[in-house]
């Protein structure tokens, strides 16, 4: 099958084509030309007003629910929503029921690879039940398709066991996650501990709970060795540590949820249960420190940290409110407010070598993985503008720059 791309202004800083307006014609799933005009039968024709295309987005934390909390989200519709939302490769958590914590549910998530386009690429559970007691199956996990180990938003309290896990995966070069928080500081807070916490009247998580984490996993890191990646980073001193370890050479990578650099703790003054996320939305200076970490490499990666919440467990009060926020369907527009579309595209396709995926590649020749985009015009995010099955998305209400045409991976069309 013969698809031609009209007119699209390339988005990609490492191909020659780079802000060239061209035609792209794709031929079985690869890429058959690229020029500036391309006269040809096709059996597609695409043509968008202000058509742009760049490499396939990646997000290294997406939850869904499915198998077993298939209320919150069914893969099925979870993969569309990444699809529409400009996304071909996504590391799905193992936030199931059961937990995703041995390579049978590892083969299970990898059955719907390239569905919809997108490649599903499963994050295993790090220890069994994710109770942070036992490691889980690492290795088998690994050979089964598994690209990191993660309890996800459950901290490794044992630090032992997080040396054992670093010092374990080393022999089949696994890559290890540990969410920053320590529990017996953050206890059961359920906002930044600060002037609007105590205004409210809400239990406080200090940054100190995301610091000390943080401060003792580089310590474990510097004595194993290893590969560790700390997801969600939300603090300007965890952005100094973090910059810190990598001077010292550490193996250290990071990322931070896309909603923690545009919202701060103000947002909780209606008690929105919308804004409870893990962890809590911080303060202006926080998020100055974190768009620098981005701008400077010190953070890796952003993520929309997806997790679909059903309204039984989010429209209550706001301390018994489940943590999370939906983040697929409006990543690229609420980025696009804050950095240049370059920059956007660059830091949504960064990523999938620290995961030991390949990054796909804009050159004839190569499989065609692409996001079509408009760059351009602003709109205000509403619920009907919710493609997820659960609609607990902070972002409604905001305004949200550019709009995601669609993707074209895995030799499949998805359009929005």
């Amino acid at each position: 099958m013969k698809i031609l791309i009209k007119s699209a202004t390339i988005v990609n800083s490492e191909s020659k084509y780079h802000q060239q307006k061209v035609d792209i014609l794709l031929n079985n799933g690869k890429i058959e030309n690229i020029g500036e005009e391309i006269s040809t039968q096709a059996d597609k024709t695409i043509e968008y007003n202000n058509l742009h295309v760049s490499l396939g987005w990646f997000d290294s934390s997406v939850s869904f629910g499915e198998p077993g909390y298939e209320e919150r989200e069914t893969l099925d519709n979870g993969i569309k929503t990444a699809a529409k939302s400009g996304f071909t490769s996504i590391a799905v958590n193992p936030i199931t029921n059961p937990v995703s914590d041995n390579s049978t549910a590892i083969k299970y998530l990898k059955s719907y690879q390239g569905k919809y386009g997108v490649n599903l690429h499963p994050v295993g559970a790090l220890t069994i039940k994710s109770e942070s007691v036992d490691l889980a199956e690492l290795y088998d996990m690994k050979n089964a398709g598994a690209v990191s180990f993660s309890d996800v938003k459950t901290p490794i309290k044992n630090p032992n066991l997080l040396k054992i896990a670093l010092q374990y995966a080393q022999n089949f070069d696994g890559l290890v996650q540990s969410f920053p928080q320590e529990n017996a500081i953050a206890r059961n807070g359920s906002a930044h501990e600060d002037y609007h916490s105590t205004l409210l009247g809400l239990k406080g998580i200090p940054s100190l709970a995301e610091e000390l984490q943080i401060t003792r996993d580089l310590f474990i890191l510097e004595y194993t060795g290893g590969k560790l990646h700390i997801p969600t980073i939300s603090t300007a001193k965890s952005v100094k540590l973090i910059k810190e370890a990598k001077k010292k050479g550490l193996d250290i990578t990071c990322s931070v949820a896309i909603h923690q650099l545009i919202f701060t703790d103000e947002k909780l003054q209606n008690f929105d249960a919308n804004y409870k996320v893990m962890p809590p939305l911080r303060t202006n200076s926080d998020i100055k420190a974190l768009i620098t970490g981005l701008k400077d490499g010190t953070i890796d990666m952003v993520t929309t940290d997806h997790t679909p919440i059903d309204i039984e467990h989010k429209k209550v009060e706001f301390e018994n409110a489940s943590y999370g926020t939906i983040g697929l369907e409006t990543a690229f527009g609420a980025l696009n407010t804050i950095f240049t579309t370059e920059k956007t595209i660059e830091l949504l396709t960064k990523g999938q070598a620290r995961f030991g995926i390949k990054k796909p590649s804009l050159e004839i020749g190569e499989n065609a993985d692409f996001t079509l985009f408009n760059p351009d015009g602003k709109h205000t995010f509403e619920k009907e503008n919710i493609i997820s099955s659960s609609k607990n998305s902070m972002f409604i209400g905001h305004s949200l720059k550019g709009k995601v045409y669609g993707v074209f991976a895995n030799n499949q069309l998805t359009l929005s």
